[in-house]
């Protein structure tokens, strides 16, 4: 429809800029991945994604944006949010694959959205690359996700038996790090969000959010660390300050979304690592803590990447 024309460019835009700093993160990511099959991971996922910015740049052109425009599109600041999230540094191979893995996510969903956007305007070859492409990072996050114990593992390698503790609580801050920034972006997803079933969605897990947000400081009290430690933990496992980002990034609830689906699967890395280390501690009641808040996140998840359709119709329907 004509009406969708400049939604669906500016959204290729933003697609073909994540593209873009994926593509820097992948080289950067290869060259500090510690695994051998992680390395490899991230150098098969190099020449997917430089496919994946031709296939977009040729959606571009066919809508009538040149390449000498969409080429300088990162370097003029568009996706702004997304780059801000692309450009925390993770520094463990954990926290690597924690970080990769959402970023997975981030590109899952903004292709859901790019498909949605398409299929609205009538476009059905860009329709098509979208939901070619939205598999392919599907996929990587799947691979992602079965290294996740390996990846730990490779991060605690160096560490020596007697400081298992030690790290077990460093994990437990990061958890609680991050919790403190979903609950920062879940209540204001809630005050942005107009659409009633996406705003229940994001207030539903707000709920379950804070209240894991004391279990695990009820956890870490318990083994003995002080509350300087949870305040010290900062951004944990890579999550960023989510009020720069909506000071960076327009409040479309597509958009919001898609971040708020990549937070998500930041969250099921960092328990899963979180539950491997307990494990290796021979911590329990840490291991079933994991365990029960694995659960919510990963319906959490599911809640939105079942809405992200709904959320591409919302924002089409507000800019309108």
């Amino acid at each position: 429809m004509p009406e969708y024309e400049q939604q669906l460019i500016k959204y290729l835009k933003d697609v073909h800029a994540i593209e873009e700093q994926a593509l820097a993160q992948l080289k950067a990511a290869r060259n500090v991945a510690g695994l051998d099959e992680l390395e490899r991971l991230f150098e098969n996922h190099m020449h997917e994604t430089v496919d994946h910015e031709k296939l977009i740049g040729e959606c571009l052109e066919r809508h009538g944006v040149s390449s000498s425009v969409f080429k300088d599109l990162v370097m003029k600041g568009a996706a702004s949010g997304f780059i801000l999230f692309a450009n925390v540094q993770p520094d463990t191979p954990g926290k690597l694959v924690a970080h990769a893995y959402s970023y997975e996510a981030l590109e899952e969903a903004a292709y859901a959205f790019l498909g949605e956007i398409a299929h609205q305007a009538g476009d059905s070859s860009t329709e098509e690359t979208a939901r070619h492409i939205q598999k392919e990072e599907r996929r990587m996050k799947n691979r992602l996700a079965s290294l996740f114990d390996a990846a730990a593992a490779e991060s605690l390698r160096i560490t020596k038996t007697e400081d298992i503790d030690r790290q077990l609580k460093a994990y437990l801050s990061d958890a609680h790090a991050m919790e403190a920034q979903s609950v920062q972006l879940l209540v204001d997803a809630g005050k942005h969000e107009q659409d009633p079933v996406l705003r229940e969605n994001y207030l539903n897990h707000l709920g379950e959010s804070l209240e894991q947000r004391e279990l695990l400081e009820s956890r870490i009290q318990e083994l003995g660390a002080t509350s300087s430690v949870i305040k010290d933990a900062g951004l944990g496992l890579g999550a960023l300050s989510w009020g720069a980002f909506f000071k960076a990034q327009p409040d479309t609830p597509g958009k919001l979304a898609a971040f708020a689906y990549a937070v998500e699967h930041l969250e099921i890395a960092g328990y899963e690592q979180l539950k491997y280390v307990a494990e290796r501690a021979d911590d329990a009641a840490t291991v079933a803590l994991a365990e029960s808040i694995l659960r919510q996140e990963r319906d959490a998840a599911g809640q939105i990447g079942q809405t992200l359709g709904r959320g591409a119709l919302a924002s089409l329907q507000a800019q309108a």
